[in-house]
């Protein structure tokens, strides 16, 4: 098995699988995961996967460290051997609607000017590839997503806001993340979502999981509007979609 499998504390361990942020790292992250959660182990009490690692937890009374790294190693050779990818015959897609209003996008302008390029320019480039979810973190249902054509060139803000509203769209290099709740942020805001990201009056809270592909789509701000409206009542569906590989 290729990476390490680290002791954190009593009851858990961290199984790196790389060093860097990449779709084929990601996917053996995803790979160990979906088997884990398909197989349960014995003992495993919660899995949280990361751009290169997955945390286990787990009951060190119901399984003991030696135990535990012996069966990842066994669960990832098998894995390797069988060459199985995590989403054969294609990908599944959802469609995040975005609205691109100066009021609701207020790093747009600087960050289309740092690009050297217009503004409708900078929306087609970011509204027009599909995004990786690497993982979730910082907050519930915090999506860390990119794409993996045309990156800007744009960084953080020298100057992270002590607070931006939930439903913002954030973005750095080839990065876009969707931020779930009102929080502090150091990444530049173009643009917003009408779409709850982070609902636990919900059986599943999050609008986007690890492994995901989601797909920016522009609106207006009467649409924008429209679509916060049926999402507070509970009526709006995402559109989701295979896309076949070529």
């Amino acid at each position: 098995m290729e990476g390490k499998i680290l002791a954190v504390g009593d009851s858990a361990v961290s199984v790196q699988l790389g060093s860097e942020i990449s779709l084929d790292v990601n996917q053996k992250v995803r790979k160990l995961f979906i088997n884990l959660t398909e197989k349960p182990l014995d003992g495993v009490v919660e899995m949280v996967p990361t751009y290169a690692a997955l945390m286990i937890h787990y009951r060190p009374d119901k399984i003991l460290f030696r135990q535990m790294k012996e069966e990842i190693e066994e669960r990832f050779r098998k894995l390797e051997d069988s060459q199985q990818t995590v989403q054969e015959g294609g990908r599944i897609v959802k469609e995040i609607p975005i609205c691109y209003d100066r009021d609701l996008a207020l790093d747009l302008e600087a960050c289309a000017e740092f690009e050297h390029i217009s503004v409708e320019e900078f929306i087609r480039i970011h509204s027009g590839h599909e995004y990786y979810c690497y993982m979730l973190g910082v907050a519930p249902g915090h999506p860390y997503m990119a794409r993996f054509d045309e990156p800007f060139h744009f960084k953080r803000r020298e100057s992270p806001r002590v607070r931006i509203s939930g439903g913002s769209v954030v973005a750095q290099l080839n990065q876009s993340n969707l931020i779930p709740f009102d929080q502090p942020c150091g990444w530049n805001i173009v643009g917003a979502t009408p779409l709850t990201i982070c609902d636990y009056k919900k059986e599943d809270p999050f609008l986007v999981h690890a492994g995901d592909w989601i797909k920016y789509v522009p609106v207006d701000r009467k649409e924008y509007d429209r679509i916060k409206e049926e999402d507070q009542k509970g009526t709006y569906r995402v559109k989701t979609y295979e896309k076949r590989a070529v």
